[in-house]
């Protein structure tokens, strides 16, 4: 297994799928200029649109939408993984799908997953959201082969629901990737204990590539992106919520000897849960 540079890139997507496609083009090819062969953007890459009339304008097919487009032409130019963290892509239904697709050096597309668990959510002052109302959920997992490693994909709220992760790494992914735009307020309270867990816990690298800062249709978004090694230690971040890249090495052998230290994901068995009865509930850890 070969060691590669990893890159997660920041962004502040806005309302225009054109002028987002432009920044990915910028950021990717800064990334690229530092080494990254595998190269990841943030969900909603391709716009963020809270007006539901708007949004359903501004969408399209994976076969004409500008931001894939872009993505597969970088991706062969400049001999990349690169890695859509998710846009919104019109299904055949006419339903909207929020997807990762990942293009390979020679621009095909290796992978997409759709967004398994929709973020609706009540949040404190008022903040509220309901992703259910816009897309459609996913169904299944996806871990697939680049070079020297086997990626496992998820996007943001998914990070929240630690078997995903488990299944994918029982399934051999040593990458576990969380594109998001983490609001400011969940971001703050979660994000970085979330992203180390999900690595300690399945002895995998977490590359999660972030929305930050104040976006045109009026979300805030945290920003942070986050490189964390299989040992649940951040070896690159952006401490900040600006636009921007942060790289770093990715050696899979690492992965490996993690588990061996911790095995974990072999030791783990199934059983059985009992809750007991509703008026006489089992408590754990009792003194008897």
């Amino acid at each position: 297994m070969g060691v590669f540079k990893a890159a997660a890139i920041q962004m502040r997507s806005g309302e225009s799928p054109e002028r987002n496609a432009v920044d990915v083009e910028r950021l990717v090819r800064e990334a690229a200029a530092q080494g990254a062969t595998y190269i990841q953007t943030p969900e909603m890459t391709g716009a963020l649109i809270r007006d539901k009339q708007a949004r359903a304008a501004s969408f399209t097919s994976d076969d004409k939408d500008i931001v894939v487009a872009t993505a597969r032409r970088l991706a062969r130019e400049l001999g990349v993984f690169l890695h859509i963290g998710s846009t919104a892509i019109l299904r055949a239904d006419g339903k909207l799908a929020n997807r990762a697709l990942l293009f390979g050096p020679d621009g095909a597309t290796l992978a997409t997953y759709d967004k398994i668990h929709m973020f609706d959510v009540d949040l404190d002052n008022g903040e509220s959201w309901r992703e259910s109302a816009a897309y459609e959920p996913g169904t299944e997992a996806v871990v697939t082969e680049i070079a020297g490693a086997r990626l496992g994909f998820a996007v943001c709220y998914d990070l929240r629901f630690p078997q995903l992760f488990r299944a994918e790494a029982m399934a051999g992914a040593d990458v576990l990737t969380v594109p998001a735009a983490f609001t400011r307020q969940t971001g703050e309270a979660h994000w970085h204990v979330l992203l180390r867990a999900r690595a300690i816990e399945n002895g995998a690298y977490v590359v999660a590539a972030a929305q930050g800062g104040l976006h045109e249709d009026g979300r805030e978004t945290f920003g942070h992106s986050l490189i964390v090694d299989p040992w649940g230690r951040i070896i690159a971040e952006a401490a900040h919520d600006e636009p921007g890249v942060i790289v770093a090495e990715i050696d899979p052998a690492q992965s490996l000897a993690a588990r061996k230290k911790i095995p974990n994901l072999k030791n783990a068995r199934d059983f059985a849960v009992n809750a007991g009865s509703a008026e006489a509930p089992l408590l754990r850890g009792a003194a008897s």
